[in-house]
């Protein structure tokens, strides 16, 4: 079984980490984003992944070289020479994906973290027997997005909505898709939506099925999303799998840690934080709802919240940290200093408090 992973774009809102590594290979919960999904296609049967991308190919297919081998899966990658959209990559890619067999093949957006229930989503598409599935989520506020109407009862999708004034239901596209072969052949070689022009198409003659997702779901495509996503993945580790968060005299609530980090005495983590491989805790740190990565080190007393720490950044003693602040990678702040919603870019020094969200250059 194949799958594809639309990885193109250059992760502007994901800025400043974007600027080291291309998004799908920034950390989220300590190890790169597009893993995650490559791990659950993996676990559903699927033993070729196609990557559709159009920036850094070589740094991506560099870095998954190693897990093409761990994971045992083949990894292939689509080069766009322009930005395709969201369905001009199946064509582009309609070679690798399409090989007579007539066996569907899986699509995702590669900013989706959720638990990927994909082996009961093959059961589904089975089971109605019509040209594709889509995946929906359910949203509180609907009007913000593209509503996706539905039989209930069936799953078969009637129409879209975009951004409804009024209520038509609270279901969106959860950017994790399972097509018949014969999808592709509707999509010509050109920038194309899979989501505005092939779906309403597709459903228009009764050949589109919906599933709601069980669990979370999130696109973590930005900070305060990536924030709210880790959040959301630890309480599901914490239900599914809790042998795999942290525990200790030092732990408030759900954790992960890598096992390589040093954490110093009189330190409090959690809730919802990811200490990544190789970092450095001193004493009397006090960690909550954020991420730390690889080779970072927050020396004593200091204080971060509600912010992501980039690879191998230095944070002095007594720092305070917080309201989404980003660092990029090898940034380093003095002691004593304040940041207040600050975007720093890598391989800066801070000297001054940052008091008001705006971007270090």
């Amino acid at each position: 079984m194949k799958a594809l992973i639309l990885v193109g774009g250059f992760g502007t809102r994901l800025r400043p980490l974007t600027l080291s590594l291309p998004k799908p290979l920034v950390d989220f919960a300590n190890k790169p984003m597009i893993l995650h999904q490559i791990e659950a296609l993996k676990e559903a049967g699927v033993d070729e992944v196609v990557l559709a991308i159009n920036y850094q190919p070589e740094v991506m297919m560099r870095f998954l070289k190693d897990f093409e081998a761990k994971l045992g899966i083949k990894i292939t990658c689509s080069q766009e020479r322009e930005p395709m959209g969201t369905a001009g990559p199946l064509a582009l890619a309609r070679d690798k994906l399409v090989d007579g067999s007539g066996e569907p093949f899986f699509v995702l957006n590669s900013d989706v973290i959720s638990e990927y229930p994909l082996k009961q989503m093959i059961a589904f598409h089975k089971s109605h027997g019509k040209e594709a599935t889509i995946m929906v989520t359910k949203v509180e506020e609907p009007s913000k997005y593209g509503v996706v109407v539905m039989d209930d009862a069936t799953g078969a999708v009637q129409r879209f909505v975009e951004k409804p004034q009024i209520f038509v239901g609270n279901k969106i596209n959860a950017g994790i898709y399972l097509l018949s072969p014969q999808t592709v052949d509707r999509i010509e070689l050109r920038p194309t939506s899979i989501e505005k022009e092939i779906f309403p198409a597709i459903a228009a003659e009764k050949q589109l099925f919906a599933m709601v997702l069980p669990g979370f779901w999130m696109d973590i495509g930005q900070p305060k999303d990536y924030i709210t996503g880790l959040r959301l993945y630890l309480e599901s580790i914490r239900r599914k799998s809790p042998e795999k968060l942290s525990i200790g005299a030092h732990v408030v609530g759900n954790v992960m840690i890598d096992p390589s980090a040093r954490i110093g005495s009189g330190c409090l983590i959690g809730p919802d934080v990811a200490v990544g491989p190789d970092c450095v805790i001193e004493e009397g740190v006090r960690l909550s709802r954020c991420t730390v990565m690889r080779g970072a080190q927050i020396r004593k007393h200091s204080c971060v919240s509600g912010s992501i720490i980039g690879w191998h950044s230095k944070l002095g003693q007594w720092t305070r940290i917080e309201n989404m602040t980003v660092l990029g990678e090898d940034v380093q702040v003095k002691d004593e200093l304040y940041s207040n919603g600050g975007v720093v870019l890598p391989h800066k020094e801070i000297k001054t408090s940052i008091l008001k969200p705006e971007i270090v250059m």
